[in-house]
């Protein structure tokens, strides 16, 4: 809980994120934001913003989209971009689609930006975003088939077509980044940063 006695409030639905918030020991309410995330993305394409400032402005719009109508209530927004340079990458629908993307990354160091902030009363208290780079093998073509064969259409729920807790570990040579960042929230810095704030115990 807040040190106010009410549940934090996540604006996400993520199954990763509510397991990593919960198990550092915070109660939350889950209420997904209702935001136009595809139109917001477009806008900040047209003013060439990098990826790690769209995932801190996806978190910091999820943040505040909940807390206007929750007075009073603490609202922890998150959001993460996937990255090759400055080129962004979305999530893709068809296994064939997946097989392109990994070709696209096979080989080569990409970046995953996790980002998150912290509103209350339509005000952001606290945001933050952490990378992660990780370097994709240069696997042959038939261990890639192998790989889309085995690991399924459950890949499909991840922007890199890849669960590293599971099989997609296979695909990579290094990662530089800590665990909770490729999964999505920078837990540390959001938990550094209540602290700061009051808003738990330090």
């Amino acid at each position: 809980m807040t040190l106010s006695g009410l549940p934090f409030i996540l604006a996400s639905k993520s199954a990763a994120r509510i397991a990593m918030l919960r198990a550092a020991g915070l109660d939350i309410d889950i209420l997904p934001a209702a935001i136009d995330e595809r139109a917001l993305e477009r806008g900040w394409e047209a003013d060439d913003l990098a990826p790690e400032a769209v995932a801190l402005g996806l978190a910091r719009e999820k943040a505040l989209a909940v807390s206007r109508g929750q007075p009073g209530r603490i609202v922890i927004g998150a959001d993460q971009t996937m990255a090759l340079g400055r080129e962004r990458f979305s999530k893709v629908a068809t296994m064939a689609q997946a097989r392109g993307k990994l070709l696209r990354l096979r080989g080569r160091r990409h970046a995953l930006h996790s980002a998150f902030a912290v509103a209350r009363d339509g005000g952001v208290l606290a945001s933050g975003v952490a990378s992660a780079h990780l370097a994709m093998r240069d696997f042959s073509d038939a261990f890639l088939d192998a790989y889309l064969e085995r690991a399924g259409e459950a890949i499909l729920s991840s922007v890199g077509c890849y669960h590293l807790e599971g099989l997609g570990v296979t695909l990579f040579d290094a990662i530089d980044g800590d665990y909770f960042t490729i999964l999505g929230l920078p837990l540390l810095a959001l938990l550094a940063d209540l602290r700061r704030n009051g808003l738990v115990e330090g």
